[in-house]
């Protein structure tokens, strides 16, 4: 099938690439000549694990960019738009989903023959329908189910973990305004004949990614919650949530004895908080789209609250141990707001690191992907390193941020060292007797 996809994210940029892996043949699009020219030259715009190895399989054979939207549609049997979906507050900004609506319906206007219209991008229930179809049948003069299709298919991607989720996906969603367009769509996925596809309408495609989402959050604020109350009772959260996942029902025995452990069960863990592109913005949209609709949002409020507080529990650790942070040589591991990215959208890091910043404390931060991306939003006040061992050197305390496996080291690097800085692990990552001075989250003091 030849696919166009508008907009080369994280989301725009796997799919193609996974989808040209495939056999299909794909024309990315982006406004950016300088993002086209890379992804040509099979330069990763963005850190994925495994997406330098796929462009090298299938630039320039299965998958090329361009900054010709026109010429993509028009050369496409179905089009994906995979833009981004700003969050202000209040509302998702749909500025960019509705331009690439117009910019489509007008290579529609010239083009006889059928075509199918799919939004990737995570809209808020009834913007497919209300926003995108509308303007297509505007810009295009043509009738939505007779010459064209309008469809939604999110995607159910993490971060750090895109590449392998597209390729082995638990689950296809396809939501199409009729049967002819979700026959279309179920094309697109004939390549992943194992996966479970659910057929419905764009509306309720919307809103089962919102729920999955907002149900992935809410495990992680409920973890934290019971972290903060188990270290206030005197108990360790780790053993306390270790005892719940041995519950058959989230860790279940097979037949021969084998017990699973599903990836879900990383959702209940105490930390530092939640952050990145998707949980906070589409928790929180869909609370105002809630609101907007006179359905009280209340449990999804006590999500974003426990998040909201859940990185001054570091900074509240780190004045237990050190006192006044003034002239406090403080090291930050971690940036991104998850091991295996270079986003740093939402990370707890970063309230943490300008309040430390803010009381006058000696800022070191590592990060092996992220810096880059970091340094944008501290271009002073934080000295990067590039070493793990350079940054934590003369350091008096060390907040561990993200969960990158590297940071396992740190016990062996500061035995080495000879002295005694105050661990505070957000992520309850280390062993906590494999330093001298540890503390952690949901952590009895």
């Amino acid at each position: 099938m030849r696919i166009a996809v508008v907009g080369t994210g994280y989301v725009g940029l796997v799919s193609g690439a996974c989808l040209a892996s495939k056999g299909h043949n794909v024309t990315c699009v982006d406004v950016d000549p300088e993002k086209v020219a890379k992804i040509n030259s099979k330069v990763p715009p963005i850190f994925e694990i495994g997406l330098q190895d796929m462009m090298n399989e299938v630039i320039p054979s299965r998958l090329r960019a361009t900054g010709d939207l026109a010429g993509a549609v028009r050369g496409a049997d179905l089009t994906l738009i995979a833009v981004g979906t700003p969050f202000d507050g209040d509302l998702i900004d749909l500025k960019y989903i509705r331009e690439a609506a117009r910019q489509i319906g007008e290579a529609l206007r010239t083009h006889d023959a059928y075509h199918v219209v799919v939004v990737k991008s995570t809209v808020v229930p009834g913007t497919t329908e209300d926003v995108v179809l509308p303007i297509l049948e505007a810009a295009s003069g043509k009738k939505a189910g007779a010459d064209f299709g309008v469809g939604m298919n999110p995607e159910f991607l993490k971060e750090g973990e895109a590449i392998a989720d597209f390729m082995s996906p638990d689950r296809i969603v396809l939501g199409g305004i009729d049967a002819r367009t979700r026959k279309v769509m179920a094309g697109l996925y004939e390549v992943f004949p194992d996966a479970d596809v659910v057929e419905t309408t764009p509306r309720t495609a919307e809103m089962i990614k919102y729920v999955a989402n907002s149900l992935l959050a809410t495990l992680i604020s409920f973890s934290n919650e019971m972290g903060n109350l188990s270290a206030k009772l005197g108990v360790d959260a780790v053993e306390v949530m270790r005892g719940v996942h041995l519950d058959k029902r989230f860790m279940p025995i097979l037949a021969d004895g084998t017990r699973v452990t599903p990836g879900m069960i990383s959702y209940l863990a105490a930390g530092c908080g939640f952050g990145g592109s998707c949980f906070p913005k589409d928790v929180k949209a869909l609370i105002a789209h809630g609101r907007e609709r006179g359905a009280a949002m209340d449990l999804l409020d006590s999500v974003i609250r426990v998040n909201a507080n859940q990185p001054q529990k570091m900074l509240d650790m780190l004045t237990k141990h050190a006192g006044a942070l003034g002239g406090l040589n403080v090291a930050v591991l971690g940036m991104a707001f998850k091991p295996g990215t270079d986003d740093i959208r939402e990370s707890p890091s970063l309230p943490v690191t300008q309040a430390l910043i803010d009381a006058g404390a000696n800022v070191t931060a590592f990060d092996p992907i992220a810096r880059h991306e970091a340094e944008k939003v501290f271009p002073s006040g934080v000295r990067f390193e590039d070493k793990l061992e350079d940054a934590v050197s003369g350091s008096q305390a060390i907040l561990l941020m993200t969960g990158w496996p590297e940071f396992r080291s740190l016990p062996g690097l500061l035995a080495e060292r000879g002295d005694t800085p105050v661990v505070i692990d957000g992520r309850r990552l280390l062993p906590k007797g494999s330093v001298t001075r540890y503390d952690g989250i949901g952590l009895p003091g």
